[in-house]
This record gives structure tokens, sequence and C-alpha cells, in this order.
């Protein structure tokens, strides 16, 4: 493995720990404006610095993601089907890896569908898509992608993870299920649970919790954050299992410390609408003295002009 490879894949996994936080507002490249991601800059913005690395799309990275950012960018790179179309599995390659490159990606997702119509298709461009990432050094995250006719049991998604770990896939991401340790020793490659659709927030920290237990490094949470009444703490609580060792309890103590806290901040806002006001006027009055300290001579031209 080279040294540009071993060092983009170190930012996703942390090496002091061999465990990663992604964080996953991919979703609108075939759901569109997902409810509560409709504004994507104002989502990311508070929850960015949480994450270990950010799942996007090319176009949400340059409109809602700050370039001075220095957290690391999974750059989704397949496509073609959105959610009101005949199958969502028939995807194909939408960004070069030129593309991805000049965006500073530190890997490349795509998603696979192994047992759909569209397998032979979708396998076939992960393999290519490895083909041309290894010339630059760059990670592949291969997603296995679950429809409504497939399943999701240890069974189906041990095929899944193999597959797409054969073709050469550095990172698979996939979904837990019962027995779950059957598919990470299956995968010789490391594992991202996806967080899925939004549950309650305990629950989705049991997920988190059990993920990690049975051996994958990390999880890739979206829609469990940024849909929770309280996405900074929610972000901050599943940090808290995956590189703080927390059990279920001390993060959903966590969780429910820091949503409090959230709820008198905002209490505090409604209260006093005038306050960001006031604030303005206060830092308008300030640099008008300071003007006026560095410019002494300024009033005193202006009244000679006026007697000219």
């Amino acid at each position: 493995m080279d040294w540009g490879l071993k060092n983009r894949l170190s930012r996703i996994i942390k090496p002091h720990n061999n465990r990663a936080l992604m964080l996953a507002v991919d979703h609108g490249y075939f759901l569109g404006p997902t409810e509560k991601l409709e504004n994507p800059k104002k989502v990311i913005a508070p929850i960015l610095k949480y994450c270990d690395s950010l799942m996007v799309t090319r176009g949400v990275q340059r409109t809602s993601v700050s370039p001075t950012s220095d957290t690391p960018m999974v750059l989704r790179v397949s496509g073609g089907s959105s959610i009101i179309g005949d199958d969502l599995s028939q995807e194909d390659i939408t960004v070069s890896l030129e593309e991805a490159i000049r965006l500073n990606a530190s890997a490349v997702a795509m998603s696979i569908f192994v047992g759909s119509k569209y397998e032979y298709q979708t396998i076939v461009n992960l393999g290519k898509l490895v083909n041309e990432a290894e010339k630059y050094g760059m990670p592949v995250l291969a997603v296995t992608a679950v429809g409504k006719e497939l399943g999701k049991d240890a069974r189906y998604l041990s095929l899944a993870c193999r597959v797409a770990a054969e073709q050469g896939a550095h990172i698979v991401k996939t979904y837990y299920c019962d027995n779950f340790e059957k598919v990470v020793q299956s995968c010789p490659v490391p594992i991202i649970v996806a967080g899925g659709k939004k549950i309650p927030e305990r629950d989705a920290l049991q997920l988190t919790y059990n993920s990690i237990k049975a051996g994958a490094v990390g999880l890739d949470m979206g829609r469990n954050i940024w849909q929770s009444e309280h996405p900074v703490a929610m972000i901050q609580a599943a940090r808290s299992i995956i590189h703080g060792n927390s059990n279920v309890e001390q993060a959903y103590s966590l969780y429910k410390k820091l949503a409090a806290q959230d709820n008198q901040n905002k209490s505090k806002k409604q209260n006093n609408p005038n306050q960001n006001k006031s604030k303005k006027q206060n830092k308008s009055k300030k640099q008008n003295k300071s003007k006026k300290q560095n410019n002494p001579n300024q009033n005193k031209s202006s009244n000679s002009n006026q007697s000219k």
C-alpha cells in the first residue's frame, strides 16, 4: 500500500484507535431535498467539527462546505437514478478521479447492488473505479446498498461485503444485522455501519454501540444526527461511544445533558429577540469610535472644509 493511500485512509479511520465517525450528507443525490437537509450549509456547519469525515456529493461540497475546513471529504462518485425512477440500482460512475483530486477528497464512494437487476453493472463499475483510484493512491469506499427486494441478514450482507472487498474496495459500508460478527469476520477490509433511517436517539446509540462491539470500525450516520431535534448533542453522544468507549447509558445521558443545554440556549434567544440586534449596534458603535481614534484629524478636516 502506497504512502498516499495510507495517509488518506488514516484521515478517515483514526490510527490511534482504529475508529471512525463519518457524517453522511449525500442523500440528496437520489432523494433530493431530504427532510431537515433542505439547506445543507446550515445543517453541516454546527456539526462538521465533531465528525472524522464527511460523506458528500461534489455539488454540496462546493456550495455548502467551507473550503477552510480541515475535515476529510469522502466524495460520492456514483449516481444516475432518483427515488421516483424505475430502479435505484441503475447507477453509474458520475464523477472522475481528476475531479475528486481537484476537490481534495480523502476517499471516493460508490454503491453496489448485489442481487439486484443491475448487479453486474455496479460491481464492474466498482472494479473500474478501484483501477483508476489505485493510480492516484485514492481509497475507495463501497456501499452495499439494500433495496426493497433485498434482505439485511448476515448471509446476504456477508456476500455483499465480501464481493466489494474482492473487487478491491478499501472500506465497506453496510448495514448492521443479527450475528454481525460473521459479516465482519468474512470481510478482509474495515467495515463502517450505515446509520439508516431515523430512529429514537437511544436506539441509534444502541446501534452504534452494538456495531462497534461486533467489530465495525465506526459508523456513517446521517439522518440519525441531523434529523434529531438536537444534532450537535447527538453527534457528540455517538462520538463518545466510537472514540470514548462510552456505553449506551453513558452516551444517552450525555445526549440528554447537551440537549437540555441546547433547549436553554434556544429559550434565551426566544426571550431576548433583540439580543443580536443590540450586539450589532454595540459593535458598530465601537467600530465608529475606533475609526475616530485612529483618525483624530477627521472631524477637524471636515469642519475646515465646511468653513471654506
